[in-house]
């Protein structure tokens, strides 16, 4: 499945995503920087109706944000990671165990944590304003 959309129209790509693909927990973003992986993720943490302050968890690699819709939901940003022991020992398998949904911005960095049954996306630049988002189910 494929999903292209405008900036403007990313809370639509969110719901269509949401539809698609909420039987999966875990969902790994891939994509260059600048892609629009965290812009995503806050998207489907408004679709899902979190009243949190949601934001990129790139310093605290870990964000916790409660949903009506969907219950605890994890925010998780690797790019920091060294590897899959810093991610342990930052809490991250616990997490990934947990059974509520893990949102993962830049999932290579620890590739090995990932159950078999993640949802990948590859998030892909096709202009200035245009993005494009490939579900590999």
């Amino acid at each position: 499945m494929v999903i292209e959309y405008a900036l403007p129209d990313i809370n639509n790509a969110a719901q269509q995503l949401w539809g698609a693909a909420k039987n999966y927990r875990i969902w790994a973003l891939h994509g260059q920087m600048g892609n629009g992986k965290t812009t995503l993720v806050h998207a489907l943490c408004e679709t899902l109706q979190v009243t949190d302050t949601i934001s990129s968890p790139t310093f605290a690699i870990i964000n916790e944000y409660r949903s009506p819709v969907a219950g605890t939901i994890y925010h998780m940003d690797w790019y920091r990671m060294k590897d899959e022991e810093e991610a342990i020992q930052a809490g991250i398998d616990d997490c990934l165990q947990s059974g509520n949904y893990c949102f993962v911005e830049w999932p290579e960095k620890a590739v090995g944590l990932l159950p078999d049954e993640t949802l990948h996306l590859q998030l892909d630049l096709l202009n200035n304003q245009t993005r494009q988002i490939r579900l590999m189910l």
